[in-house]
């Protein structure tokens, strides 16, 4: 049984950072996911899969793992690099970058 521990990405249609800063534990897949013969649905006797735990910070989802025995790696993300620009900046008379359209 083991688990990753990550934090999720920003959602992409929205423009707040509204659960991304959470932590999440998620169980592995012990087994593989199959379709259905009658229906045609994707499905798992993996009950696990199921379970998402949110915690407020790394160390917390360590220790939860830790004490019910879990073996969990820790997924680091790194933050987008960019570079915050207004609408007007396009027509500053300073500006660096040649007029592109």
């Amino acid at each position: 049984m083991a688990a990753r521990i990550y934090q999720p990405a920003k959602s992409a249609t929205q423009s707040g950072a509204a659960k991304s800063r959470r932590w999440v534990l998620e169980y592995e897949p012990e087994q593989p996911r199959e379709i259905e013969p009658l229906m045609g649905w994707t499905s798992s006797g993996d009950m696990k899969s199921q379970i998402r735990l949110f915690f407020d910070t790394k160390e917390e989802a360590l220790a939860y793992a830790a004490r019910e025995g879990v073996a969990a790696r820790v997924i680091e993300t790194s933050s987008a690099a960019r570079k915050t620009i207004s609408y007007s900046d396009n027509f500053k008379p300073g500006r660096l970058e040649q007029w592109t359209h």
